[in-house]
């Protein structure tokens, strides 16, 4: 009896080993799908932006006549969905696109100066465009496996779900002088996003896919700096710029930041 008791209890503890074992690689698999399906998600609302769905122009409109749900997916009077594909408006995105270079320009005059380097807030709400689900772009690096949405504002809440740009930085954007700052956790618990920032090697290409361009850069410099060590994501005169951020252990329970430079190609 105490036998068959044992047995059942070494099983039990034997599962529950593997079980914590396989968690991880298992969890983060599911991740990164999650990842890649959202930005598959985002090229399909890219290339088919309408200029019209049924008798208006943008999603505001859209919402208040019903057509669309609160997450941009065209639904019938019941409101039941009738497609797993979001309506984005092109006049929107034109809107958002003019907007971003307006802040650009702004940054440009002012960055260090105007902006007082709060990196956790969105610098637009991609809501007021029609954009639900808050990605404003993806990040990919065929070297190290990685293609993550980016969304805005550095803050807890949108870095538990991809890369995040921070505020008072460019937005990412083919113009020059520039310079995009986007950050991603190591390490973080289920998901992979940032970990393997330091398999990129120099020469290496990462790309940015927004709703207007694909751009490449390519890796020119990588470094570890201080936390409070900001001068790396300041525009700099004529260049086109890109700085990838996570975090690497200092020892003590600290953390430095680990810096991937790109620059267009």
């Amino acid at each position: 009896m105490w036998k068959k008791i044992l047995t059942i209890i070494a099983s039990l503890m034997l599962l529950t080993g593997m079980g914590f074992l396989l968690f991880p690689p298992v969890s983060n698999h599911i991740g990164k799908l999650q990842a890649e399906s959202i930005s598959d998600t985002f090229d399909k609302s890219k290339e088919s932006a309408v200029e019209t769905y049924k008798d208006v122009e943008t999603a505001e409109e859209a919402r208040e006549k019903g057509y669309i749900d609160e997450e941009g997916y065209p639904i019938n009077e019941e409101g039941v969905r009738i497609s797993e594909e979001r309506i984005v408006f092109a006049i929107d995105l034109e809107r958002l696109y003019n907007d971003s270079v307006a802040y650009n320009n702004r940054l440009k005059k002012g960055q260090g100066t105007v902006y007082d380097l709060d990196y956790s807030e969105a610098v637009l709400d991609l809501s007021d465009y029609g954009i639900y689900d808050g990605v404003y772009c993806y990040i990919s690096a065929p070297t190290i496996g990685m293609r993550l949405p980016v969304y805005l504002g550095a803050n807890d809440y949108m870095m538990s779900y991809g890369a995040a740009h921070l505020a008072s930085t460019s937005l990412p954007l083919n113009d020059t002088n520039t310079n995009c700052a986007i950050a991603g956790h190591t390490g973080y618990i289920g998901r992979i996003f940032f970990d393997n920032l330091r398999g990129l090697s120099i020469g290496d290409t990462v790309t940015i896919t927004n709703y207007w361009d694909q751009i490449d850069y390519q890796v020119i410099e990588t470094k570890v700096v201080l936390p409070n060590n900001s001068t790396d994501v300041y525009i700099k005169k004529d260049r086109q710029l890109l700085t990838l951020i996570t975090c690497v252990p200092a020892g003590n329970g600290l953390f430095n930041r680990y810096l991937v430079i790109c620059e267009k190609q």
